[in-house]
């Protein structure tokens, strides 16, 4: 084993119905909470006016903040900072997925940061100035999508629309104090969602997976565990949208994926690095975004570590890889993989994202302006160079 350390406080309360103590956990948070939900929250208004009703029974003031959007932007945040102030509000509650989460971690933090919000996050990796937040309002998040985990993390990822540059705060601060996961708030999902979400959980672990350190075999095993949680179950839930037990399993995974459990030690993300780009150049979904960079990278890098590629063929796939060259092995993996994607409906091409050859040069240069490091390296193991984001890319399209 090798040396790190490891913390998360985040209360869990775990279970079909349990979004009934959402009013009784909150008083014990606040006396005045702001909702943090998106702009567009028709789908929510029966969850927002049954939240509103629970809080209020129990003696929380209540105001509205819905403005986020999905990738959400750091002007709606440094807004939502306004408006806690204004509404004298002292705790947050984000209810939706990981973009209304990660908002209301930054506007929490924001409410009490004392500066431009930006400064927060950590937008430029060869020359880190990032003053991460050492204080925010109390948080309880209502997950309502299993994806990113936000609900059990001190990482909020938001999206400057100025500079067009996407990327995230990361602090002690950013744990919410409770997080209330109830599945059948994830029961009216649309298929897509619910696929991009799957993919997403996946990609938290496939990253640690791939890029993390050479002997990890108790976190890997957890993380092997993720990804065939979530490959048997999304089937399940897009069969049947009320299947509340692969419902349920789903939000665990997303969950287990990202709450530091499967990865102590390791914290290098560079798939999720070229996602970020896509999302914030083309719009592209999250989840979508680590679907279309995953077989790619995957394809492009399994020679420099054919063990572990072999290990993911074997365990995950059950492929025999008895007697075979490695090589064969990782691409039929990546193979079966990539057709699981295209099974459940997310895209796993660029050009299924209306993203073109043309459009490869500016992704390069705005993965390198934000993420390369000092190096002139994107961080991994191994860490890529400009070559070989060109050659995933091109792989991708």
């Amino acid at each position: 084993m090798y040396p790190f350390e490891f913390h998360n406080p985040v209360r869990i309360i775990f279970g079909r119905g349990e979004l009934s103590r959402a009013g009784t956990e909150a008083a014990a948070l606040g006396g005045k909470a702001m909702l943090v939900s998106y702009k567009e929250h028709e789908f929510f208004a029966e969850l927002l006016a049954e939240l509103r009703g629970l809080l209020e029974a129990a003696g929380v003031g209540v105001c509205g903040f819905f403005e986020i959007t999905p990738n959400p932007q750091i002007g709606q945040c440094r807004r939502g900072v306004e408006t806690c102030e204004a509404e004298g509000v002292d705790l947050v509650i984000g209810v939706g997925g990981g973009s209304a989460m990660d908002a209301a971690k930054i506007i929490a933090a924001g409410a009490r940061y004392g500066e431009d919000i930006w400064n927060m996050v950590v937008s430029r990796h060869d020359d880190v100035r990032a003053v991460p937040p050492d204080e925010a309002l109390p948080m309880l998040m209502i997950p309502t999508l299993p994806a990113t985990g936000s609900e059990m993390n001190c990482c909020a990822v938001v999206t400057n629309e100025q500079t067009t540059e996407k990327s995230y705060a990361w602090a002690p601060c950013l744990f919410p104090k409770l997080s209330i996961v109830d599945p059948r708030l994830t029961c009216t999902l649309p298929p897509y969602q619910s696929a991009c979400g799957a993919a997403d959980t996946i990609a938290h672990v496939m990253e640690f997976y791939l890029n993390g350190r050479e002997r990890a075999p108790l976190n890997n095993r957890i993380q092997e565990a993720v990804m065939l949680t979530v490959m048997e179950n999304v089937p399940k839930v897009l069969a049947d949208p009320n299947d509340l037990a692969a419902r349920g399993e789903l939000q665990w995974a997303s969950i287990v994926a990202l709450n530091g459990w499967s990865q102590p030690g390791d914290a290098w993300t560079p798939m999720h690095q070229i996602g970020h780009v896509l999302s914030a150049r083309h719009g592209v979904t999250h989840g979508a975004s680590l679907s279309i960079v995953m077989p790619a990278w995957m394809r492009h890098l399994h020679g420099r570590r054919p063990a572990r590629y072999v290990q993911f063929a074997e365990r995950v796939f059950g492929i025999d890889s008895e007697g075979r060259d490695a090589a064969d092995v990782s691409l039929e993996a990546v193979d079966r993989f990539e057709a699981f994607l295209k099974k459940i409906g997310v895209q796993t091409r660029l050009s299924e994202a209306a993203v073109g050859a043309d459009d490869v040069e500016g992704i390069i240069e705005d993965v390198v302006r934000i993420s390369f490091g000092a190096n002139g390296k994107l961080a991994g193991r191994p860490p890529i160079d400009r070559d070989d984001l060109k050659r995933i890319l091109e792989l991708a399209l």
